[in-house]
């Protein structure tokens, strides 16, 4: 039975609220903004922490190659190991989450919603789409908006809002008018903000301009209109998202068929597809390999937190406080910790199983492609923020289980660290005990056996690569005329660059980030430029 109980008013939802928002800890962002001196140290200590254990780890494992080589090569072969199994297990997840996807791509999700009788009131729900920009050109702007018209969902229970920055100048206003003009009346409502610039307590960038297009959207559409917020269903997409045809009635079935829709947010697969064919393969990798993993986290939910387009109740929005904090440039994972916190632990994300495509990254040339691959890459690694953020909030909410605390704090660990030094100590380390280790340990059984054991480890482990590779094919759109049939053979043993993209584009922007951190030398937002070419 569909319980859909949860649309009503809750009379614990304005308690909860006066409770939480009381508690300063939910509007962090950095450790200055702790007045106490004991718990501005304590705050610190966890700000440090992330690029304490990754340097650390790299550091120890110089050390201990050179005075501890036998150490070494057994913690070596250990982790390779360790490794192999890892890769085993998130292996299967991806095959998994691939099939369930192509499941759902075959279902008429709005005959779904029409024909089961446990649904009857998908009618009444909203959907505002949130589309922020920045500099990207009206070639991407119109191609999303595109995407929302082809949508198969009725277009008088869609609001989109365009919000551009100020700061972008005159020619994105310009840009949002022309827009407007051609889409506006495609929709139930199309509203174009301009969000102000040097705004206090702000950082420029996406979050603050979705919190000014939230902040529009109420005053200019929802609270005129007078529909109840628990029916309005907020999607805060990239600029470049398109969604798959179908996505808005899978995401309406989700929010209804869910317990308790407004504790979750819901997340689609992201597939970097608009422009796959004319991205460089190094770009093609990385970008690939970030669907690879949303796909292995929907598997996973229990450790799936929202990530660059995603959708979440309008209620819920308004109670927890969308992110525009000094520290939060990742506000798309920030807005799921702050409501986790709010609601005390009882919020989750919902896999939907179901694609939206992006843009992956790509510039004028080569070499510009890999400065914005790293800038955007180091972005993304500046979520080791979230960090202080979590264990400080740990601390100091009661209510949420230790166990539950414990296994968060885990995973959210376990990931920076592996995203910072897995790839190093695999593909890199393992060879220092030979190197450092001395003329005494070069002359051991196990200085001989080393590089065959790791070698040997490292080949089985490619078959997860493979697997890697035959779903990128499958995932591909279709070849434009003017690329032959040797393209996709290009794109099946580009995957031959991963250990390179992984330490470039990986371990080093995340080392990057994470020693920021340490000297408190903050990341702005960068907005990674959205650059396409000509089709034919």
């Amino acid at each position: 039975m569909v319980r859909t109980s949860g649309f009503h008013p809750e009379n614990r939802s304005s308690t909860l609220r006066g409770v939480a928002m009381s508690v300063d800890y939910l509007n962090l962002s950095r450790a200055e903004d702790i007045k106490e001196p004991k718990e501005k140290i304590l705050y610190r200590f966890f700000e440090v922490l992330p690029g304490a254990l990754s340097w650390g780890t790299l550091i120890t494992a110089f050390i201990l190659a050179a005075v501890l080589p036998m150490l070494a090569a057994i913690f070596i072969i250990v982790f390779d190991l360790y490794w192999l199994l890892r890769i085993s297990y998130l292996s299967f997840h991806q095959i998994v989450s691939y099939r369930q996807m192509k499941k759902n791509l075959k279902i008429d999700w709005l005959s779904r919603l029409n024909n089961e009788l446990e649904i009857k009131n998908w009618q009444d729900i909203y959907h505002l789409i949130i589309l922020p920009v920045f500099k990207e050109g009206i070639e991407v702007v119109q191609s999303t908006c595109q995407s929302l018209k082809e949508a198969k969902y009725p277009k008088n229970k869609m609001f989109v809002v365009l919000t551009v920055e100020e700061r972008a100048g005159k020619q994105s206003q310009e840009m949002a008018k022309t827009i407007k003009e051609k889409f506006g009346k495609d929709f139930f409502s199309f509203l174009t903000t301009c969000h102000p610039q040097n705004i206090p307590g702000e950082i420029a960038g996406k979050g603050s301009n979705v919190a000014w297009a939230l902040k529009q959207a109420k005053e200019k559409i929802i609270s005129p209109l007078k529909i109840p917020e628990q029916n309005i269903i907020v999607s805060n997409f990239d600029i470049d998202t398109r969604p798959y045809p179908q996505y808005f009635a899978c995401l309406t079935y989700n929010y209804l068929s869910v317990k308790d829709p407004l504790r979750a947010s819901y997340q689609p697969i992201p597939i970097y597809n608009n422009n796959i064919w004319q991205a460089p393969a190094f770009s093609r990798v990385i970008s690939t390999s970030g669907t690879f993993w949303q796909m292995m986290q929907q598997e996973r939910p229990e450790h799936l937190v929202t990530y660059s387009a995603h959708s979440m109740p309008f209620k819920t929005l308004e109670q927890v406080g969308y992110p525009v904090g000094l520290m939060s440039v990742n506000d798309d994972s920030h807005i799921f910790w702050k409501a986790f916190f709010y609601y005390n632990g009882d919020y989750r994300v919902i896999p939907l199983h179901y694609p939206v495509s992006m843009d992956a990254v790509m510039a004028e040339n080569w070499f510009k492609t890999a400065i914005n691959q790293y800038k955007q890459q180091r972005r993304w690694a500046w979520g080791c923020t979230e960090i202080p953020y979590i264990f400080y909030a740990f601390l100091k909410n009661k209510k949420i289980p230790v166990r539950e605390k414990i296994s968060r704090s885990l995973n959210v660990i376990d990931g920076f660290w592996s995203w910072a030094t897995s790839t190093l100590l695999i593909f890199f380390l393992g060879w220092l005990p030979l190197i450092l280790g001395g003329e005494s340990f070069n002359v051991s059984l196990l200085s001989y056996n080393l590089p065959r054991l790791t070698s040997n480890i490292m080949t089985i482990a490619m078959f997860g690569m493979m697997i890697s590779a035959i779903i990128s094919l499958l995932l591909l759109p279709p070849r434009p005329k003017n690329f032959s049939w040797f393209k996709n053979l290009f794109i099946f043993l580009q995957w031959l660059l991963l250990p390179f993209t992984l330490i470039i584009f990986g371990s080093f922007p995340a080392l990057d980030a994470q020693a920021r951190l340490i000297i408190k030398k903050p990341l702005g937002f960068w907005s990674t430029d959205k650059i396409r070419k000509a089709k034919n």
